[in-house]
């Protein structure tokens, strides 16, 4: 069996700070309040829950004398005066490519224009994006969302368009999606806001699956960029989405000649390591020792 696994597996910068920033303020005796889970990792949650780190949905649960960190995803405008209205001691996490999300859509608003985001409605990013818009804001997950609203929202094209992105978005569907957009629209401003780290991570999850028998995507299953390299391999191979190496599906595994391993930008590199070694370990077991990463060093070297 030969296992490759890929090298943009894993944390990304966004996450892998507001962990950090996380771990920086333990470190020093507060009181750690997240709004929402920090991170969608349910392993790492509990560690930090070991810790002392209290999750809360809104500023009001938060106790007066804890320091409340901002996630990565971001929060609405509202949120952070609610924040500011209690005088709580805050530290923002928020990712700097959602933050620049941020700026662009509050910008846009106040400029009277019709804001277009396309991602997960449900999802705290785009929920946090939508709170800093003006009511002129329209959230699509696909293509055939988009279609629908623009037949309900009027269209002049005199009316200026924004539009931006979730950064975990699929990029094959941003892709779909803007041919809609500059059919329809001859003046709407794109911002291209997917992070790269996800484009990356998806091109190079789509190619493995190419070349694989089977595919392991490592992650929460809460998390959207998780999903999003699940649904990009399994359109070429067997995927299976799993949280930690217990999970691994050895019997499914078994006739497989190449597997491929790709991870979320919530798993830690502590997760992937026990991953690769089971997988290894399975090998070593059948007498076969054919691991390879496309990467030059073993694991170890490549953290």
């Amino acid at each position: 069996m030969k296992i490759i696994a890929a090298r943009s597996a894993g944390y990304c910068f966004g996450v892998n700070r507001a962990i950090e920033m996380v771990d920086a303020l333990l470190r020093k005796g507060k009181k750690v309040c997240t709004l929402g889970p920090i991170i969608h990792n349910p392993q790492t949650l509990a560690q930090f829950a070991e810790r002392g780190v209290k999750i809360v949905d809104s500023p009001d649960e938060a106790p007066a004398d804890a320091t409340i960190v901002i996630r990565s995803h971001g929060v609405s405008k509202a949120v952070c005066d609610a924040i500011f209205e209690r005088k709580l001691e805050c530290v923002d996490a928020t990712c700097p490519f959602v933050a620049k999300i941020h700026k662009i859509v509050s910008k846009a608003s106040a400029e009277g224009k019709t804001v277009l985001i396309a991602g997960d409605c449900s999802h705290p990013e785009v929920q946090g994006i939508r709170g800093h818009c003006s009511e002129n804001c329209f959230v699509f997950k696909n293509a055939e969302e988009l279609r629908s609203i623009l037949q309900n929202i009027p269209n002049d094209n005199k009316t200026p368009t924004c539009v931006v992105a979730q950064t975990t978005f699929s990029v094959s569907e941003w892709e779909n999606c803007l041919e809609i957009i500059k059919r329809v629209y001859t003046n709407a401003t794109i911002f291209d806001t997917i992070c790269n780290a996800t484009a990356v991570r998806q091109s190079e999850a789509e190619s493995l699956s190419r070349c694989c028998d089977a595919m392991i995507v490592i992650g929460g299953k809460q998390s959207s960029n998780t999903a999003k390299l699940r649904d990009v391999c399994r359109k070429n191979c067997s995927t299976y989405l799993i949280e930690t190496a217990d999970e691994l599906p050895l019997s499914a595994l078994k006739g497989a000649e190449c597997i491929g391993i790709t991870a979320g930008a919530s798993t830690p590199a502590s997760i992937i390591k026990e991953v690769l070694d089971t997988m290894s370990e399975i090998n070593e077991a059948a007498g076969q020792n054919l691991m390879e990463n496309n990467a030059e060093g073993n694991f170890e070297e490549m953290l």
